[in-house]
This record gives C-alpha cells, structure tokens and sequence, in this order.
C-alpha cells in the first residue's frame, strides 16, 4: 500500500465505508493485472475452433466467451470469419458436384411429397371427407385431385 492509501485509512473510520475492504481488495487486484483483454495471437487453433463451435452451437454467447477467455468480442468475430472461410475450403465442391449433389436432393424431396400425397389420398378415402382441399394451398389440393383421377382410372 502507498502512503496515500494508508493514511486514508488511519483517518476514515471504518463504519463510513463498510465495503472500504472489498474495494481495496479490488483495487489491488486492478494494479496487478491490466484491464486490457488478450488479442488472441498465442492461443492455439484447437482452442480458437473449440471456442468458435462452442459460440456457433449456442452453448456460450460471444460475450460469455469473451469473459471467460479474456479474449476480446472483435477477436472472436475475426476467428469465426476466418474459421468459416476454413471450413468452407474444407468442404469446398466443384460445380458439378454440387450440381449433382442438389439433383439427388430434388429428387428425395420429390418422393417423399409423392409419399405424402399417396397417404392423405389414402387418408381421405378412409374418412369420406376432402381435407386437402380445406386445408393446404390450392396448388396443393388440384396436384392432388389430379393423383386421385389418376388413380380411380
């Protein structure tokens, strides 16, 4: 403790401040360590992507993050930028790939909406009543009256 410090506690009595302690202790600890967060530049790439996925998944918000590591908001935001520029060359398809890959998606999709479209016919063949009419979009409903004809032939 400096001079000033002490004879600040030599003439205050101690009932004026009762959390004087508390903020001493704090002030100490202030000296001791500087209020400035890390950049980030020694942390390893595992922990930047662990931290990364941890924000990205929900399980901590940036700021926690921030706190927790004593690594600032804008550093994480630069690794995330950068990881997912790191992910994306890691999964990174040509055209053609992609392409196909969204043809097979189209395909999928289509059968199941075929699925889906036997079975409400189904469904309201069992109960007598035109549900589909009542209750999805009009391109919906005449797709599926046009099935029924195809299907009653």
């Amino acid at each position: 403790m400096n001079v000033l410090m002490t004879m600040y506690i030599c003439v205050v009595p101690k009932y004026v401040d009762s959390n004087f302690d508390k903020k001493l202790n704090i002030m100490e600890l202030e000296k001791n360590e500087s209020c400035r967060k890390k950049n980030g530049k020694n942390c390893s790439f595992e922990f930047k992507t662990f931290v990364i996925a941890q924000i990205n998944n929900g399980q901590i918000s940036l700021n926690f993050a921030s706190k927790k590591y004593n690594v600032s908001r804008s550093t994480f935001e630069y690794w995330r930028k950068k990881l997912s520029n790191y992910d994306s060359k890691q999964t990174g398809m040509s055209k053609e790939q992609e392409i196909k890959k969204l043809r097979e998606r189209i395909e999928e999709l289509e059968f199941v909406k075929d699925f889906q479209q036997d079975l409400i016919i189904n469904f309201e063949k069992v109960t007598g009543q035109e549900l589909s009419k009542k209750y999805l979009p009009e391109q919906l409903a005449n797709e599926i009256q046009r099935k029924k004809k195809r299907l009653s032939k």
